[in-house]
């Protein structure tokens, strides 16, 4: 058995209009007793049974913390699971947080992955979305990276933003695929009840549905011209560099989420932390409330592994094979889908529309 690890760090120094995620304002101290709560915790689920091969630490922005801080972290992953010698160990990092030293620092400490939320190439862009590095600022922190010795880097990509057009997006693709990076996380912007982007003066000024799934077919096409395959609904990469950590959630596979807002799904049981770092801080051990007893059932198994381009092989799911059967004709013929070998797989229209695509399929 292998299991993943992810380490929420709640901290942000500046929360982005569009988000909703759970955060909270950096302190030096707050960061260093969120820190040896960790510490705690990752003693706490101790299994050196367990062979530990991805640790990601997410958030938030976890490049606020220190490489030391990191370090020990790491440090403590390893005496507590048998962490794989070739483990990937992804830290998500704002452009604008990383020094070429700290990120030398972070690459000897056994960070071997970065994502950067870098959203757009173009500054105005930047702005609105209240992202405070600039398009420059990105390109230096990827290449700086690069020189401290990362292979593997990923860039978050954002489209159909407000005032946002084709040319714009294929500009920003066009030059974030020329960096030095192997992997692209690309999203369509959802604006979330109650976030500063939740208002009248953004929302007419975001492009039309059509619009939207025009910029998205784009965005996949040109990816993929530039080396970057589909492999998940919002994941493109290079051959080899899939987030090995994130393919865990599509298939089912165990983690365990430690720090405020973490989730779980591990021996069985998917179970959350509440989103209050205080709570998180004061405990000895997390608190954690119990959200599917019995996870990875059909329906579940089934939406996920349509989410990933490798699809779902319906020898797996005996049981509902037949009336799977009966559906497909009519998605192969709307050219939503694939059916090779017992094998569905959504195609790039597909993934446009997977939330309606899967829902016929599973139910």
């Amino acid at each position: 058995m292998s299991l993943g690890i992810y380490i929420h760090v709640p901290f942000c120094a500046k929360k982005c209009a569009y988000c909703d995620f759970y955060s909270a304002c950096y302190t030096k101290q707050q960061a260093e007793l969120y820190v040896q709560a960790v510490l705690r915790n990752l003693r706490h689920y101790s299994d050196r049974s367990t062979v530990t091969d991805t640790l990601y630490f997410g958030g938030g922005t976890p490049s606020l913390l220190s490489a030391e801080q990191i370090d020990e972290i790491i440090d403590q992953v390893r005496e507590s699971f048998d962490l794989a010698d070739d483990a990937e160990i992804t830290l998500e990092a704002n452009p604008g947080t990383l020094s070429a030293d700290k990120l030398r620092q972070l690459r000897s400490c056994g960070v071997n992955r970065l994502s950067f939320g870098v959203q757009s190439m173009h500054d105005a862009e930047l702005k609105l979305l209240g992202r405070t590095h600039t398009a420059e600022r990105a390109e230096k922190a990827v290449l700086d990276a690069a020189s401290a010795g990362f292979e593997n880097i990923s860039c978050d990509l954002m489209i159909a933003l407000p005032g946002q057009d084709l040319a714009s997006m294929e500009y920003s693709i066009d030059r974030m695929s020329r960096l030095p990076i192997r992997h692209i996380s690309a999203y369509i912007l959802k604006v979330e009840e109650g976030t500063p982007f939740d208002r009248d003066e953004i929302r007419c000024l975001l492009p039309d549905d059509d619009t939207s799934a025009a910029m998205y077919l784009r965005m996949a096409e040109l990816l993929e011209q530039h080396g970057f395959m589909q492999y998940e609904v919002s994941n493109f990469a290079k051959s080899g560099y899939e987030s090995r950590h994130n393919c865990r959630y599509w298939r089912c596979q165990d983690y365990i989420g430690i720090g405020p807002a973490a989730h779980s799904c591990y021996s069985g049981v998917r179970f959350a932390v509440s989103p209050d770092l205080t709570a998180f801080i004061s405990s000895e051990v997390q608190h954690t409330e119990v959200t599917d007893d019995s996870p990875c059932g059909y329906s579940e198994y089934a939406m996920l592994r349509l989410r990933l381009k490798e699809g779902l092989l319906l020898d797996r799911v005996p049981e509902h094979k037949g009336e799977i059967e009966k559906k497909i004709p009519a998605l192969v013929n709307a050219g939503y889908i694939t059916y090779n070998n017992g094998c569905v797989s959504l195609t790039r229209e597909g993934f446009l529309i997977s939330n309606q695509v899967i829902e016929y399929l599973v139910f």
